[in-house]
């Protein structure tokens, strides 16, 4: 392995036209770290946000600075206090936000700390892989751990054609719960492969005439209102997009906003739904991991019609 290695870098906030090929320094290893060789990354929403500078704030970076947080690939080095990992090992993760801008996926290598990991399925490509931690993390997240659905329960899925959505149907699905949708009609089929159980057109239906009684939403399109309208007294509801308002909570005091975390171990959770067979990665399409190929893949998710998820894939595999 050189010292260097290619990445797909910003040199400043802006346009997709900031994203650039370069060569830099293959990430340092920590103690608690394995590194990771790239095969495969996948390009999220909040890709776009930081590229673009809208989280300066919260997290500003130094540059230049790598993207990408889903990567899926080889172990090839592993730090001195980690026990659970080996060389050669496949393996998937979603890596911290680093504020030095130096562990992005958009690379050849990447350093991730290895309580963030875990063993890629056989039964899982490496593209589909590194489509999992983000969006399934997120998924989980919210029908696990903030809406505790249970078997029997109904739930909608807002937007159940995005990457996060199709993943949320099917782990509702897995815990025995009623699943409604929102997409348009063109994915019905898709998201009813996937296990849902009704899927309301956008286009032409009016989700607040169509459903009622629900015991839990999950909302990924900042559309509360309509969710808290859907729900039972007793309902719940969670959004990664939106901010319940005070006069929404008065209402509905269990509903919540949250943030995905990266959880190895709930990464493993994931990867064992992917090997019962009851977990699968949608892939809307695959670039090239250049600066053309996360440009072009940059661009269509930002148009919002991406039907799962965006995958770069290292040229030199």
């Amino acid at each position: 392995m050189s010292e260097n290695m290619h990445a797909v870098v910003i040199n400043a906030y802006g346009s997709v036209d900031e994203l650039k090929d370069a060569q830099v320094p293959v990430p340092e290893l920590g103690a608690d770290e394995v590194l990771i060789h790239v095969f495969v990354a996948s390009v999220n929403p909040i890709d776009l946000k930081l590229r673009n500078g809208q989280m300066q704030e919260q997290m500003p970076f130094q540059f230049p600075a790598i993207l990408g947080g889903d990567v899926a690939g080889e172990i090839v080095a592993v730090g001195e206090r980690v026990s659970d990992y080996q060389v050669g090992q496949a393996v998937m993760a979603r890596l911290d936000i680093d504020p030095t801008g130096q562990h992005g996926g958009y690379a050849e290598y990447a350093a991730v700390k290895a309580d963030k990991l875990a063993l890629k399925p056989t039964e899982l490509s490496f593209e589909a892989a590194a489509g999992l931690p983000l969006a399934g993390l997120t998924a989980w997240q919210g029908i696990v751990d903030q809406l505790n659905v249970q078997s029997g329960e109904h739930v909608l899925v807002q937007a159940g054609a995005g990457g996060v959505g199709s993943m949320a149907i099917q782990i509702a699905k897995a815990r025995g719960a009623y699943v409604a949708t929102t997409a348009s009609a063109r994915n019905a089929d898709l998201l009813l492969d996937l296990g849902a159980d009704e899927v309301i057109d956008y286009h032409h239906q009016f989700l607040t005439e169509e459903l009622a009684d629900y015991d839990a939403v999950l909302d990924t399109i900042d559309h509360v209102d309509e969710g808290l309208y859907i729900l039972k007294t007793t309902g719940k509801l969670a959004t990664v997009v939106g901010r319940p308002t005070e006069r929404q909570q008065q209402g509905h005091p269990q509903a919540v906003a949250y943030q995905m975390h990266p959880d190895g171990s709930e990464l493993k959770q994931l990867a064992q739904l992917v090997e019962q067979k009851a977990l699968q990665v949608v892939i809307d399409s695959t670039y090239p991991m250049n600066a053309d190929g996360v440009r072009a893949a940059q661009e269509k998710s930002a148009n919002h019609h991406a039907v799962g998820k965006l995958i770069l894939k290292n040229e030199q595999i």
